[in-house]
């Protein structure tokens, strides 16, 4: 569920269509940001310090914070040695328009080359200047709820085109999503996947958004034997998790990280 076999184009109801979406999102992000934690606490380890490449971009209220919070170390890249140098935003507006297509254009194909990876860059590219010199104001004064809602639609549509590199697939899978191909709205599968896999997706949404760092802010103004406990219990509770993840990788087939094929 939320890989690409998961995200077949057919005759997948609506909501079906539209879960494999997010469960595909959430699978990415949890995927690309756990290995770039590992990799800052094995550089720890080794005395190195590497900054965050993920703030919780799930947790964003426009497209421009997505792509602040999302992939940070390759978005700063981008920034310093082609926006930048090609003039940023400190030209015109035709020159800085002209600026931001060719940064996403390489964007999409630093992922591969493959036409789905050029559209998905072009299309962060066309949203970003709507948000920059259209719709970026009004944006701003919605209520934030709103804000989310508008991201989180924009990301997970993106990474649908993100994931297919045949575009008859990806035709296929968007007029499922938007149910003009004559698929149902709901389907048996769509219950299927809620009733076996609602506890895991509730989970994932939640752990998708800053729930850790208000706990802790939250756990410092306790009183210090308070903290101690919670300390206790906290670390109990990592290595049950550790147990648990380690079983379940044992258990299943080899599996490697999902964004190393982009």
């Amino acid at each position: 569920m939320g890989n690409h076999q998961a995200m077949q184009p057919g005759s997948a109801s609506v909501a079906t269509a539209w879960l494999g979406a997010v469960c595909f999102t959430l699978q990415l992000y949890f995927d690309f940001s756990a290995y770039s934690d590992m990799a800052i606490g094995m550089g720890r380890m080794l005395g190195f310090h590497y900054l965050e490449n993920f703030r919780y971009p799930l947790s964003s209220v426009s497209v421009t914070d997505f792509w602040r919070r999302w992939h940070i170390s390759l978005s700063t890249w981008f920034r310093d040695y082609v926006y930048i140098p090609l003039g940023g935003n400190r030209v015109g507006v035709a020159r800085h328009l002209r600026n931001m297509f060719i940064v996403w254009f390489l964007t999409g194909l630093w992922h591969g080359a493959a036409w789905n990876f050029v559209l998905w860059g072009l299309y962060y590219g066309i949203l970003l200047a709507l948000e920059k010199y259209v719709w970026g104001e009004k944006l701003a004064g919605l209520p934030k709820i709103i804000c989310h809602f508008y991201a989180v639609f924009i990301v997970v549509f993106g990474f649908v085109i993100f994931v297919f590199d045949d575009m008859g697939q990806l035709g296929l899978y968007l007029a499922s999503m938007f149910g003009t191909g004559g698929n149902a709205l709901f389907g048996t599968e769509f219950l299927w996947y809620v009733k076996n896999y609602a506890p895991l997706l509730a989970a994932a949404v939640l752990l998708s958004f800053p729930l850790y760092p208000y706990l802790k802010e939250r756990t410092e103004r306790l009183a210090p034997k308070v903290q101690t406990a919670v300390s206790v219990c906290a670390a109990a509770g990592y290595i049950v998790l550790f147990l648990l993840t380690t079983a379940y990788l044992v258990n299943d087939t080899y599996n490697p990280f999902l964004y190393f094929r982009f």
